[in-house]
């Protein structure tokens, strides 16, 4: 019967995401890091924790597709992925009802409540639209420009932040997720000359659009949302710059730094938020098959019923879920990048 484990063997949890990709190279890291933590430790109930790894591709058909895959197995208990936001939408009509889903960085207002059984240990753009707004303006700024990648993510955050700003939005900018030439929007940046520019994308995109500014001599601040975090490869370019973040390696908490550690010594660098989200997801997911017992049912309910008091405290932050799937009282950490690492904003002062 499905969902009801075995008596013996490995307890088996899903991933899937683009492993290839940046994104999904130091999230697949931080969930085997979890992974092997968790077996090291004696396994869940005594029994290997085993990971089965599927690549999407980031693409919606492949995740989907996938789904369907774990769903009809009968040895996985739960999921983690599917990483970007697109494929994340696209499998989570296929787990419901059937397996639990515990997103990592899909950030996407249109997952929230998208089933009781899909969860997400990020805050969705909504709320972190709202909170980089809010920090923009306590730091005095009143004129924004806006530029972002045009996709749902990039979408969806550019809009919360342009809701919620309460100066003048002095341009708004849609950009390929691949475009390096940002020549135009930089010099039209300088003639409207906004104390801010709010940028929503990725990596690519992020260091192309800094390396402009530095060239141009912008002189303005720039705050990048989640997105961001890899821009600090660049140290010349970003240093800072604010970046909203789910996590930051320089957090002072023991747990944060055990994890530093451990990741600089099984990889040889230090992780990223993606990394991070990983790892939470996967000891999260496993404590849940160990609370609740070898059933894909039960696991769904034990993560859904998580309270102050039972809630997972990672490095990422305290995990529970309001009935939507998001999480509860979570969101991002406003940073800095200081010599190619993000500090936290008020370090950085």
């Amino acid at each position: 019967m499905i969902g009801c484990g075995r008596a013996a063997g490995p307890v088996t949890i899903g991933a899937a995401g683009p492993w290839t990709r940046p994104v999904g190279i130091t999230t697949k890291q931080g969930i085997e890091l979890a992974v092997a933590e968790i077996n090291a430790a004696g396994g869940v109930r005594g029994r290997e924790l085993r990971l089965a790894v599927r690549d999407d591709s980031g693409d919606g058909a492949r995740a989907a597709a996938i789904a369907q895959q774990f769903v009809e197995s009968d040895t996985v208990l739960g999921v983690i992925g599917d990483v970007n936001s697109g494929p994340t939408i696209a499998a989570a009509k296929v787990y419901d009802g059937h397996l639990a889903l515990i997103a990592t960085s899909a950030t996407s207002p249109q997952l929230s409540g998208i089933s009781p059984w899909v969860f997400r240990i990020i805050s969705s753009d909504s709320v972190n639209g709202v909170a980089i707004a809010r920090f923009v303006s306590a730091l005095g700024r009143q004129r924004a420009a806006v530029i972002y990648e045009n996709d749902s993510y990039g979408r969806g955050l550019a809009d919360a932040f342009r809701k919620s700003f309460t100066g003048e939005i002095v341009a708004m900018d849609p950009i390929g997720s691949d475009a390096t030439n940002l020549e135009p929007y930089v010099a039209y940046y300088k003639t409207r000359a906004p104390d801010i520019v709010f940028a929503v994308g990725g990596g690519i995109s992020g260091i192309a659009l800094l390396r402009e500014a530095r060239r141009q001599r912008l002189a303005t601040d720039f705050v990048g949302g989640d997105g961001w975090t890899a821009i600090v490869s660049d140290t010349a370019a970003a240093e800072g710059v604010y970046v909203g973040a789910p996590f930051t390696p320089t957090d002072p908490r023991a747990e944060v730094q055990h994890f530093v550690a451990a990741y600089r010594a099984r990889y040889g660098t230090t992780p990223d938020d993606k990394a991070a989200l990983g790892y939470d997801a996967a000891h999260l997911l496993a404590r849940a098959i160990a609370e609740a017992g070898p059933h894909r049912a039960a696991v769904r309910r034990y993560l859904a019923s998580l309270t102050p008091a039972t809630a997972y405290h990672g490095v990422t932050g305290m995990i529970r879920f309001q009935p939507s799937g998001d999480p509860d009282g979570k969101g991002l950490t406003m940073t800095r990048v200081r010599r190619g690492a993000l500090v936290l904003a008020e370090q950085g002062q």
